[in-house]
């Protein structure tokens, strides 16, 4: 229910959010959902109902904040700065993913069971309050404010970049949630998935700092098709590379890619769209991020049971291309026209 919540959340709340009222609307939903998170980690043997709200209320509440801040981001640097901006925020966000499992399974095993989720909640609380002291636009007068782009605009305007982002993390749930299958497919101790999902993300953060330094060759909707297809192909290897080591090799050098694919896609989106849809498009991506992974999760435990890890490792990068062609198509004819 928390990534329901998630995608429910970012879509709906994404929409609504104002340029010059932003900081406030994005403080009192990570406040709602440090409430929502502290709840849960006192709910105890709450009725089950009480639970799924508090859940949903948890991913739903601060769901616009990725989107929201993206954009505070992006405004506040200069256009030429943005990709390093991204690049140091994608940065970040993976090493936050690296360190997360780690810290949860510490607090979970040696304080309390509820003690990861109160400290989400004591993270959001102080984030609710740090969001407000953020500085604003500089040299820029107050923008006249504009009614919320219907969800449908957004949709329309922005949708093969969805669509690639939305493959892209179905990908690699795929990948991550059949790891241990695979690795006892493939006769590797199953306690190696648990550093390897960590070296994806340590990978993933080297990967995001190393697009940031230079400027590449090509449009950002090219360099995202290349990189997809440089981490599907790395994805592909690990079915065929042997022992630990392939593995480790194929993941490390997808999880690379895997950040470059992230930051093309934002600013794909970014040039495509008139700026006052950021904060909603950013939400819309990260909601269908969300989607995908959830929607992969189940097919690939359908894809275990009908055959092995390996094929529903295949199978998840055969679906992606696919829906990257498609969407890679949509985008050039956007641009003839």
């Amino acid at each position: 229910m928390y990534v329901v919540g998630e995608v429910v959340g970012a879509s709906l709340l994404g929409v609504r959010l104002r340029r010059n009222r932003m900081k406030q609307q994005l403080s009192a939903g990570l406040l709602t959902g440090a409430l929502a998170f502290c709840g849960l980690s006192l709910a105890g043997p709450a009725p089950a109902c009480v639970l799924i709200v508090l859940a949903f209320l948890a991913g739903a509440a601060p769901a616009a904040c990725p989107g929201g801040i993206r954009t505070m981001l992006t405004q506040l640097v200069t256009d030429g700065a943005v990709p390093r901006a991204l690049s140091a925020e994608t940065t970040l966000t993976q090493i936050t993913w690296a360190a997360a499992p780690a810290l949860v399974v510490f607090l979970a095993l040696q304080v309390h069971a509820g003690a990861p989720l109160l400290l989400g909640a004591l993270c959001a609380a102080a984030a609710s309050i740090l969001l407000l002291r953020l500085p604003t636009e500089p040299q820029q007068p107050p923008p006249a404010e504009r009614a919320a782009a219907p969800l449908t605009q957004i949709w329309l305007l922005g949708w093969p970049v969805y669509l690639t982002s939305a493959a892209s993390m179905a990908m690699l749930a795929a990948a991550e949630l059949v790891l241990p299958a695979f690795l006892e497919q493939r006769q590797v101790a199953v306690g190696w998935s648990g550093p390897l999902l960590v070296a994806f993300a340590l990978a993933s953060a080297a990967g995001a700092f190393c697009y940031g330094l230079r400027l590449w060759p090509g449009s950002v909707q090219t360099q995202s098709l290349v990189l997809l297809v440089a981490m599907a192909g790395c994805l592909l290897l690990i079915t065929v590379l042997p022992g630990a080591s392939g593995i480790t090799v194929g993941f490390l050098l997808a999880g690379v890619f895997q950040s470059g694919v992230m930051i093309t896609r934002n600013l794909s989106l970014r040039e495509q769209l008139p700026s006052h849809m950021h904060a909603a498009a950013y939400s819309v991506l990260y909601a269908l991020g969300g989607l995908g992974y959830s929607l992969a999760a189940a097919l690939a435990a359908v894809a275990l049971d009908l055959g092995n890890p390996s094929a529903a490792i295949i199978g998840g990068v055969a679906i992606t291309l696919l829906f990257a062609t498609a969407s890679a198509m949509a985008e050039k004819r956007s641009y003839r026209h």
